[in-house]
């Protein structure tokens, strides 16, 4: 499938409000559900690390990737806030199985490392979704002069694991993480939704400083992305709202700051699979997303 890393445009999110944001992801847009769009011409080949590239060394465990900008951020209304962007799951994954299986502590309990993730039916990986949207994430957020660091950026053969994803976050002291998915549910279930941390508190795990924050965070991000790809909130997951709530994830049970997964659409279905392998609509998602973040730092 097109692996359309272009630069995109940018624009600036307008506030919006948590009673506005759930009121809005409840209802219908014009265009949800359409058909996919053609990528546009002129795609610029991948980053680093990204399908198709040449690899960077992989970075130290328990360090962030750094920024790819080459100039000073601009000043702009997320001047001095930090966002952490966690693309769900590595391309390398598939090929470390073993270390990946390995289990480790989230806090209420031990899970595998981390997963391959989900693909579509003509293969087109959920890792490498996610590492194409987190690039255009980025980009949109590092021009309203966020600084920004992603988990990883295929950067290294494997993971990182969860527990290590939650302690980036945690380290770099972010303002917002997000962490970007697609599911892989049965064929008729379709759109996207926002997970949630619940209250958690056991071993290493204590979220009851974040939940409230990053309820905050998903209801501006999920109210933005229906507005702007045009996706209905799932209605397979969250009751048609879009939030869902989950206590067995241990990127958000050992995180200390808040944060939420974004499961961008299911990539088993042959619809939403037109979408998420769609560049253009692509660029709609973090667009969406960006514009959440945006909301929920400006408060």
């Amino acid at each position: 499938m097109p692996y359309d890393d272009s630069p995109p445009p940018t624009r600036r999110a307008r506030p919006l409000s948590v009673a506005a944001a759930l009121a809005a992801v409840c209802l219908t847009a014009a265009g949800c559900g359409a058909g996919p769009e053609a990528d546009g011409p002129g795609a610029a080949p991948p980053r680093p690390g990204a399908d198709g590239a040449s690899p960077t060394a992989p970075a130290p465990a328990g360090t962030a990737s750094p920024s790819d900008s080459a100039k000073p951020l601009p000043k702009g209304p997320l001047t001095g806030r930090t966002v952490v962007i966690d693309p769900g799951h590595n391309p390398g994954n598939r090929d470390h199985t073993r270390e990946i299986n390995e289990k480790v502590d989230i806090g209420t309990g031990r899970k595998e490392c981390d997963t391959t993730g989900t693909s579509t039916d003509d293969g087109y990986a959920e890792a490498r979704f996610t590492l194409d949207v987190s690039h255009r994430l980025r980009t949109l957020l590092e021009a309203e002069g966020a600084r920004v660091r992603l988990t990883h950026d295929g950067d290294r053969p494997f993971g990182p694991c969860i527990d290590e994803r939650a302690r980036i976050g945690n380290e770099e002291k972010a303002d917002a993480v997000v962490s970007v998915h697609a599911d892989g549910s049965a064929v008729g279930n379709r759109g996207f939704h926002v997970i949630l941390p619940a209250g958690v508190k056991g071993g290493g795990a204590d979220t009851s400083k974040i939940v409230k924050s990053s309820a905050d965070l998903g209801a501006r991000i999920a109210g933005h992305f229906v507005r702007t790809t045009g996706s209905e909130p799932s209605n397979y997951i969250g009751g048609k709202t879009g939030l869902d709530t989950r206590n067995d994830l241990g990127g958000l049970n050992l995180s200390t700051v808040p944060k939420v997964f974004v499961e961008c659409g299911n990539m088993r279905d042959p619809k939403d699979a037109a979408l998420l392998t769609s560049g253009s609509w692509r660029q709609k998602a973090a667009q969406g997303m960006a514009d959440g973040i945006s909301s929920y730092l400006k408060g």
